[in-house]
């Protein structure tokens, strides 16, 4: 038994042997019995809804009985909040955040920055989505930017855009390939506490639906 959650760019599982799995979703040579994610088509027997699977990971991951958890991916966020372990709010836009995930990744590649040796910046560039985005950023290394600094005001943009989207909490919770971006999470402002918990809150909200802990046989 697999589950698994067909990211955008990225798909992420828990299988019969007890471990995680990561792969490009343009790989993906499988067929999930649970999934989720924007990618799922015809990939699993059981769909499970993305904002569902999020709750319920952030139930599964966190001990607090108020939080905000706030997935960022390549294509968009999405957010759950829960006071007294019930869930009160839940979001998800593709137009405020559309493809910035996917746009940050496709930069560093492109310019061969290291995300790590990045300073934050103090000034944000305005996201309105990843494309607009782009272009504001090749404006600026056009008009003497460096490449760096012109990433890291788009970085500071799209951390302004997740907190405003969640309604400025003082601690977020952060799920997606965005917590593994170090520019992202030193781009945060001080007075936020952010704790990132990975890529796999979805799957593991998936394992919550079967029943399952990690390491857990699934199926068995």
């Amino acid at each position: 038994m697999r589950l698994a959650d067909f990211g955008t760019t990225w798909t992420k599982w828990y299988d019969t042997s007890g471990a995680f799995g990561l792969c490009r979703t343009s790989e993906v040579d499988f067929r999930a019995e649970v999934g989720t994610g924007h990618n799922i088509r015809a990939r699993a027997g059981r769909m499970v809804n993305e904002l569902v699977a999020l709750a319920d990971g952030g139930l599964e991951l966190i001990r607090e009985p108020d939080f905000v958890l706030v997935d960022v991916g390549s294509r968009e966020i999405k957010y759950v909040r829960f006071e007294g372990r019930q869930l009160t709010e839940m979001n998800w836009s593709t137009s405020c955040a559309a493809l910035t995930g996917f746009t940050l990744e496709l930069l560093g590649s492109y310019f061969g920055l290291d995300f790590d040796r990045i300073e934050p910046a103090e000034a944000s560039v305005p996201v309105t989505c990843g494309v607009l985005g782009m272009e504001q950023i090749f404006e600026r290394v056009a008009a003497g930017d460096p490449e760096a600094r012109a990433v890291a005001r788009f970085t500071r943009g799209l951390v302004d855009n997740t907190l405003r989207f969640a309604g400025n909490p003082r601690r977020l919770y952060l799920s997606g390939g965005m917590t593994s971006n170090a520019l992202f999470l030193k781009s945060f402002p001080d007075h936020v506490d952010v704790v990132p918990l990975g890529r796999f809150v979805l799957v593991h909200g998936l394992m919550a639906e079967e029943g399952l802990e990690p390491g857990d046989p699934a199926g068995q």
